[in-house]
């Protein structure tokens, strides 16, 4: 089994940072590509950012230049660093890891940004 642990949101002012955490444990195989998701009332879970074993990244357009994800490979753990949060970026957000050939995904964390 593989377990995913989401931290670090909370009810921040717009504007205002965060930086999410996401720790890994278990069965996990090599060093896998480790993602961001973020679902908001009412809509669809999205990809917010992704990050490869070897360090290349990707992102949503509407993140880039405001979020940045970055992984520790020892620790298997991946974090999310939010800046210049805005109301429409209020969901939970979630990690995914791919290992072993299925998907896991953690319970999330919500974040909340009041204008």
């Amino acid at each position: 089994q593989v377990q995913l642990v989401e931290s670090g949101g909370g009810l921040v002012q717009s504007g205002g940072s965060l930086r999410l955490s996401c720790a890994a444990s278990g069965r996990i195989s090599g060093i896998p590509a480790m993602t961001w998701y973020r679902q908001a009332p009412g809509k669809q879970r999205e990809l917010v950012a992704g990050i490869t074993s070897t360090g290349d990244t990707n992102y949503a357009d509407s993140v880039k230049g405001r979020f940045t994800i970055s992984r520790d490979n020892p620790k298997i753990t991946v974090y999310l660093q939010i800046n210049s949060l805005k109301p429409e970026d209020t969901a939970v957000y979630y990690c995914k890891i791919g290992t072993r050939g299925r998907d896991y995904w953690g319970r999330g964390t919500q974040v909340t940004v009041s204008s």
